[in-house]
């Protein structure tokens, strides 16, 4: 039996994924989404999302993620739920296979695999991050819940130093946890925290527990130097220790950075291989938001189309 043939193929369902799913189907290219593991990717473990436009009284990550999915789906969109487990595409057409199980082809690929935040793994910080109890790991989505209000921020690199600062606008104090005596933040980044009044650098810090039945209500920090501990009272807990994007399987044919992001050509969705396109967070270390993966799905729908054209494909 040959495997079957796709147009256009997408991997991956958050907004990038939906959003150039609604673009390729009403340009007629049948495509086809394997959703991942996680179908609608990192928002459907948001609660509020207040800042995605269209939506004024907000709304919560599930909804938004079924909103688009039900859009690309009114076009003609098939969506399947399913793994990308192996991919060739360098061959031609490309090559990839589902779940281990089942090869398919496709004239373009159209990669909107994300990324996944890192986490501290502590059974309470998981907990509360699944119960919307106050863990995030985006100060930008986020913050506006905690406003007044005392948190935390884990991280030293340039995000969580422009998360700390971000975070000490709308919050009354800011503690931010860093695990050596030095951050790993640009000079500029950390010059700003320094000259934050309300921001507090726990130096040669770890965090062993967060508090809280239903929420967050504090945090046990252990100074790494001295051995002592010591309980802070907050109500929001941020971890910007870093992202992960889902792109491993791709490893050795797509340019890459050092990070595993997806380079693409500035301004296009293109990927050095003909093609192949990269929209929302496996691209993007940058913005990382709903509406920003959004607009690159358009991106890359239309490259796509563009691309089928002329080939004389489509």
């Amino acid at each position: 039996m040959s495997a079957e043939h796709i147009t256009c193929l997408i991997i991956g369902s958050g907004p990038a994924g939906y959003t150039a799913a609604i673009y390729a189907a009403r340009a007629d290219l049948k495509p086809i989404m394997y959703t991942g593991l996680t179908p609608g990717g990192q928002l459907t473990e948001t609660t509020e999302v207040d800042n995605f436009p269209g939506y004024p009284k907000g709304v919560t990550g599930p909804v938004l993620m079924e909103d688009l999915k039900a859009q690309a789906e009114r076009f003609g969109t098939q969506v399947r739920f399913g793994l990308i487990t192996k991919a060739d595409l360098n061959a031609s057409p490309k090559r990839l296979v589902v779940d281990d199980t089942t090869e398919i082809t496709a004239d373009t690929v159209i990669i909107s695999t994300g990324a996944s935040a890192k986490w501290l793994g502590l059974e309470n910080e998981n907990r509360l991050r699944l119960n919307a109890g106050g863990v995030s790991a985006c100060a930008v989505c986020d913050g506006f819940f905690f406003k007044g209000q005392e948190v935390a921020i884990v991280g030293a690199g340039d995000t969580a130093a422009e998360e700390a600062t971000y975070l000490a606008k709308l919050c009354k104090k800011v503690y931010m946890i860093v695990r050596r005596g030095e951050m790993r933040a640009s000079k500029a980044m950390q010059h700003r925290v320094m000259n934050t009044p309300n921001i507090e650098v726990l130096w040669n810090s770890e965090t062993e527990d967060i508090l809280g039945k239903d929420s967050v209500e504090g945090a046990i920090i252990k100074n790494t130097a001295t051995g002592e501990k010591r309980t802070l009272t907050i109500t929001g807990f941020f971890v910007a220790i870093g992202h992960k994007p889902n792109t491993d399987i791709f490893k050795g044919q797509i340019t890459m950075d050092d990070m595993g992001y997806i380079q693409v050509v500035p301004g296009t969705s293109k990927t050095n291989i003909d093609g192949v396109f990269a929209v929302g967070d496996c691209a993007d270390k940058t913005y990382r938001q709903a509406i920003t993966a959004a607009g690159s799905g358009c991106m890359g729908a239309l490259d796509a189309e563009r691309y089928l054209a002329s080939a004389g494909i489509h």
